[in-house]
């Protein structure tokens, strides 16, 4: 409870006057620590509605730094690779292309980190799960970086079934006849 003090007792009593300056300022700090507790759980909410976006997206997301290590993957990629997504992260992501894709892989990878451009690219793959078998892929990838940060390359996956090759193989089979 703050209590005013008229001027002449201000004078009379300067440690009431301190007194009353520290209770005021006390009260302005509880009610900024009160904002500032709303603010940080709106935040953790937040947070965590992104954070399920992120792992429960119907597409995988993975992020990879410049030597081809994982950094960051969602549980929807580590499920398409067969992997618990720990065990992912430092793993080269080419060890998870098929070996007729990987030289292509690495020139895409190093066209896409020495670009000086941001521009989004999208090609397909022969994946691996960790268990051998394949799988066709879908793979969007964007390089990122920051300005205290070494370039990463961001990837959606998608796996893309056999009716997806063939619709696309018979759109550019119909393209050719035109």
């Amino acid at each position: 409870m703050v209590v005013s003090l008229s001027p002449a007792e201000m004078t009379a009593h300067p440690n009431e006057k301190l007194l009353h300056e520290l209770l005021v300022h006390k009260i302005e700090l509880e009610m900024q620590n009160e904002e500032l507790r709303k603010t940080y759980s709106a935040l953790e909410e937040a947070l965590d509605r992104y954070r399920d976006l992120y792992d429960f997206a119907p597409v995988g997301y993975i992020s990879i730094d410049r030597e081809d290590g994982i950094s960051e993957v969602n549980l929807t990629a580590a499920a398409l690779l067969g992997v618990d997504r720990d065990k992912l992260i430092n793993l080269r992501f080419s060890r998870f292309v098929a070996d007729q894709n990987r030289d292509h892989w690495h020139r895409l990878f190093w066209s896409l980190m020495e670009s000086p451009y941001f521009e989004k690219q999208a090609f397909d793959l022969v994946m691996l799960r960790e268990d051998g078998s394949q799988f066709q892929a879908r793979l969007d990838c964007l390089r990122w970086e920051t300005s205290d940060a070494w370039p990463m390359l961001r990837i959606t996956l998608t796996e893309i079934g056999k009716n997806y090759l063939a619709d696309n193989q018979q759109a550019i089979a119909s393209s050719a006849n035109l």
